[in-house]
């Protein structure tokens, strides 16, 4: 299949946007950094404008296909989230009780399938305790992203 999707060029302040992103959602997480959340949304902003650039780009040059876009998208996305499915798979063999685990196991099949959105979200909210005991509990946005 050829892969002629083209791609924005490069663009150093969508980096930089990245950057203060990342550092407001370890923030967040590290010492509870008031709205450091909200790089979640600035990552779901960058997404969505470069996911629309690449495939506005090539319908304008009708040289888009889904079938090559989404199999471009999986060959990036896949072989990170299967090694992070594995290492929580085998982590929580050995930090998890046996109901943790099976709820794991659970997840796991969310992540892959693009679903963890729906799954946690029939099970509990985002800040609840219960987090704690969900390592997968991320996936969520890669869900939402990829839907």
């Amino acid at each position: 299949m050829p892969e002629h999707l083209t791609h924005p060029k490069y663009r150093a302040d969508i980096d930089g946007l990245r950057a203060i992103a990342v550092l407001s959602v370890v923030l967040f997480h590290a010492i509870r950094f008031k709205g450091g959340f909200i790089g979640v949304d600035i990552f779901f902003v960058i997404s969505g404008y470069l996911i629309s650039t690449i495939i506005f780009g090539n319908l304008n040059r009708n040289s888009f296909s889904f079938v090559e876009f989404y199999s471009r998208r999986i060959k990036r996305i896949l072989p990170a989230l299967l090694f992070v499915l594995l290492a929580s798979y085998t982590f929580g063999w050995f930090v998890l009780l046996s109901d943790e685990y099976k709820q794991l196991g659970k997840h796991i099949a969310g992540g892959a399938g693009f679903v963890s959105n729906f799954i946690l979200w029939s099970e509990s909210g985002y800040f609840d305790n219960s987090a704690m005991t969900k390592p997968l509990l991320h996936l969520w946005s890669l869900g939402i992203e990829e839907q």
